[in-house]
This record gives structure tokens, C-alpha cells and sequence, in this order.
């Protein structure tokens, strides 16, 4: 029996126009830009130091590579000052400012339910017999092995 495609919506087609659009969700989608437009969204203008020590556990090449994929995008500024040494600012464009209203909509969410998800977790850990601890998105809760008997030789 032959069977029959499945239906995709038309925004999940791959054509050219939606190539670029899955770049784009890539690009929001990952966890520094989000936050790098949560904090620019907050801050206004920062020098690299300041917005490096705002956004908690990224490392200054991952930032590095976060910013400049932004700017590529236009969705932020990066303004050098000639000076000694120079002076590098960063700020959010008028298309990154638009986004930053999506940005704060998640965190809005992810704030108003955060009770719910941490009992989902602790459902789901208790029926997969996990230990319930909070564990950082994205990551599996560790497990331990059993150690094999070690035999005196």
C-alpha cells in the first residue's frame, strides 16, 4: 500500500525565501542571541566588558561570534570611537528593537510559568524514576552507572 505524503504547511516548504527564514529562527533561537537582545533590550548602549559581564556563563569569543552574526543580520550597532584604546559600543537597531518585543514576551512567559514547568519536570522525573533536581534547558539530568564488581586478582 502506497502511502500518502504528508501535508506540510506552506511556511515549512523548502523554497528560497524560507532558507532565509530558517536562518533567521536559527539565529533568534539560540540561547546568547535571546539573551543578548534581552540585555541590549534593557541596557540601551554597551561597551563589549559591560555586556559580557551581563550576560552570565558566555565566554568572550562566544559573544564575539554572537555580536558579529547580529550586526551581519542588522540587528544591532556596533559603534568604534577612535581613541586609545578604542572604545567599542553595541545597542540593539530599530529591527533588533522589534524582535526585543518578542524577547520580552518570552521572558514574560517563561516568568508566569515557571511553577508549572518545574511541575511538569519533577512529574516527569518521578514516572522516569530521575532524581528531581533542577537541571539547566537542554540538558539531560545525569545518571549514574552501576560500577562493576572489581574481582581481586
Amino acid at each position: 500500500m502506497a502511502r500518502k505524503p504528508i501535508a506540510r504547511p506552506a511556511e515549512l516548504e523548502h523554497t528560497p525565501a524560507n532558507c532565509h527564514a530558517r536562518e533567521m529562527l536559527a539565529r533568534v533561537g539560540d540561547k546568547w542571541s535571546v539573551y543578548v537582545i534581552h540585555v541590549l533590550g534593557d541596557a540601551g548602549t554597551l561597551r563589549f566588558n559591560e555586556l559580557r559581564s551581563r550576560v552570565d556563563g558566555i565566554s568572550q569569543r562566544m559573544l564575539t561570534v554572537t555580536l558579529r552574526g547580529m550586526e551581519r543580520d542588522g540587528l544591532v550597532t556596533r559603534t568604534v570611537y577612535p581613541e586609545v584604546p578604542p572604545r567599542v559600543e553595541y545597542a540593539l537597531t530599530r529591527l533588533g528593537a522589534t524582535l526585543r518585543q518578542l524577547v520580552r514576551g518570552l521572558v514574560q512567559w517563561s516568568g508566569a510559568h515557571l511553577a508549572e514547568v518545574d511541575s511538569a519536570r519533577a512529574a516527569y522525573d518521578a514516572r522516569n524514576r530521575r532524581p528531581t533536581q533542577s537541571v539547566p534547558f537542554g540538558r539531560p539530568a545525569p545518571t549514574r552507572r552501576a560500577q562493576p564488581a572489581r574481582v581481586a586478582g
